[in-house]
């Protein structure tokens, strides 16, 4: 071997493949996650510590397969055990065993009923270009499971968005692609003068509908179907907007568009917030961010993840003017710009 390949392959007595091993048996774990999760042991657990033959009875699983699932969620620091108990740890109780209303179920069922059977084809979708199918195109019954994950991804930076925001007032939103309305709600509960509209797709809006009936605020906030694609359907008449979640479904060039329609369609000092996962130049932090782009390239045919600079220099091109940007929760931060 010769000094160069030595150089490039390290020393081989100093080297070891234990980071190739944790990052390839990733899979395992999320699996092992997802179904604690639809068994019921968080909920169980939720009921307060017990031994393997308590777990198995309030589970309905075997002795043998509870031990399984739970040794596996103590290893990877989701569960205790204490002698021959098995307890939530504190992030398995506040977000997996329904006890309290920051609920990550929702999300761990998206991502396992319709994230992991497509990120099977990564190799393809990245070798192709695009996803065989879209997101948009899964099953009816497979809607509420998408609206109530991706709900549940961003419940920490809808309730952030509020004070990073910072809107005038008594705003008038125009809520895009805003999904089941929850970024609407939390702008809504922060300002009792505020008034919203989601604006959502056909397939979407009956579940946006639904949730809004069901919150204090329904008298501010309604639902109107469209297409920000297209550019006739976009209404009139709002002096906030908001795109969360949306920028990482589109191209730049798609992006751009959307930000001159909206621009032509607002009144003068409006105010413009775009929640995505923002990253850095290098598009390699914050890591989830980075990760998520392959989430995206999976779901949708220009999915990506795109960084505060480029997303500022979109504004410029398209008349407004950047403001801020402001951390959310996790991964998620806001772009806040107004009319130029």
């Amino acid at each position: 071997m010769t000094t160069t390949d030595t150089a490039s392959t390290g020393n081989l007595h100093d080297v070891t493949p234990s980071r190739i091993f944790e990052i390839a048996q990733g899979f395992m774990a999320s699996k092992h996650l997802f179904a604690a999760s639809e068994l019921g042991v968080f909920e169980a657990l939720g009921e307060g510590p017990v031994d393997l033959a308590g777990l198995a009875a309030r589970t309905g699983l075997t002795r043998r397969t509870a031990r399984i699932s739970a040794d596996a969620m103590v290893a990877i620091g989701l569960l205790e055990r204490h002698g021959d108990r098995y307890a939530n740890s504190s992030v398995a109780a506040t977000f997996l065993s329904g006890a309290t209303p920051a609920d990550f179920r929702p999300l761990l069922r998206f991502w396992d009923r319709l994230s992991y059977p497509a990120w099977e084809d990564l190799a393809g979708a990245l070798g192709r270009g695009r996803p065989v199918h879209e997101i948009f195109e899964i099953d009816d019954d497979l809607i509420p499971i998408m609206s109530a994950g991706i709900a549940a991804a961003t419940a920490a930076a809808c309730h952030a968005l509020p004070e990073a925001a910072a809107l005038p007032a008594g705003s008038r939103l125009l809520d895009i692609g805003g999904g089941t309305g929850s970024w609407s709600i939390a702008l809504a509960a922060a300002d009792p003068a505020l008034t919203a509209t989601v604006f959502e797709l056909p397939f979407v809006a009956p579940v946006a509908r639904e949730q809004l009936r069901a919150t204090a605020y329904s008298d501010r906030l309604d639902v109107r179907v469209g297409d920000i694609l297209v550019a006739d359907d976009l209404p009139r008449g709002y002096d906030a907007f908001l795109l969360a979640n949306l920028v990482h479904c589109f191209a730049p060039e798609t992006n751009q568009s959307i930000l001159h329609r909206i621009r032509a369609a607002a009144e003068p000092g409006a105010r413009l917030l775009l929640a995505d996962f923002w990253t850095d130049p290098t598009h390699t932090q914050p890591l989830p961010a980075a990760l998520m782009a392959g989430e995206f390239a999976i779901h949708v045919n220009d999915g990506d993840v795109y960084s505060v600079e480029e997303g500022t220099a979109w504004l410029h091109d398209t008349g407004w003017r950047f403001l801020d940007h402001r951390l959310l929760a996790g991964p998620i931060s806001v772009i806040i710009a107004e009319t130029a």
